[in-house]
């Protein structure tokens, strides 16, 4: 196992990880921008205004991509399993 393998590994976990969780995080971000933009133009201030429809959002997003976030978590497991004999020495 030589550095320059453990660093392309290492990237393309971070690259797997910020794949699956941005569509979530994305979601999450513009719907907390909006409703926050409306609490500041009406002055109300409910925790659970800005909760409930990020939860939603979320949950709808996952319904939506779930199977190819768990695809894409498949592939790259999959790789890592299949190189793991050729790393042993």
């Amino acid at each position: 196992m030589t550095e320059s393998y453990v660093l392309a590994l290492a990237q393309e976990a971070v690259k797997i990880t910020l794949l699956l969780a941005g569509p979530a995080l994305l979601v999450s971000l513009v719907i907390g921008s909006l409703i926050s933009l409306v609490q500041a133009a009406t002055s109300i201030n409910e925790a659970t205004m800005t909760f409930v429809p990020k939860i939603v959002a979320i949950v709808m997003i996952l319904l939506l991509l779930g199977s190819w976030m768990l695809q894409q978590m498949l592939v790259f497991t999959a790789n890592l399993f299949n190189e793991l004999p050729g790393l042993v020495r």
